[in-house]
């Protein structure tokens, strides 16, 4: 396939996978919260679906939650999303912020993984 007859899936992410220590505890959080589906591929891999990006809980390798890129959700109240984080043992590690176009807070998940949570709402 030459680089103009690319598809629409092509150059975009298409995955995420975590490293996670317990799938179990980490579908909980991210089904309570985000209201997440999965899907079980054997004890130490579970595909996550958000409605449009799919990607994976891991649990066969050390965790290793620092670096990497940010992963940012949407959610149109930032002050509900807090609630649910920390009602599901998340912890908020930015509180909310304005930047051009929104606002948005960061937190940290069961494992360490700090991600970030934004809205165009006021």
């Amino acid at each position: 396939m030459s680089h103009a007859e690319t598809t629409a899936a092509e150059r975009r992410i298409d995955n995420i996978e975590f490293n996670v220590a317990d799938i179990a505890r980490s579908k909980q959080f991210y089904g309570q919260v985000f209201g997440w589906s999965f899907t079980d591929y054997g004890p130490a891999y579970t595909e996550f679906d958000d409605g449009r990006l799919k990607g994976g809980f891991v649990a066969d390798e050390a965790v290793t939650a620092a670096g990497g890129a940010l992963v940012i959700l949407y959610f149109s109240d930032l002050a509900d999303a807090q609630q649910r984080i920390v009602a599901a043992g998340g912890e908020i590690v930015q509180d909310v912020f304005a930047f051009p176009g929104g606002r948005r807070f960061h937190f940290r998940d069961l494992d360490g993984y700090v991600l970030a949570v934004w809205s165009d709402r006021d």
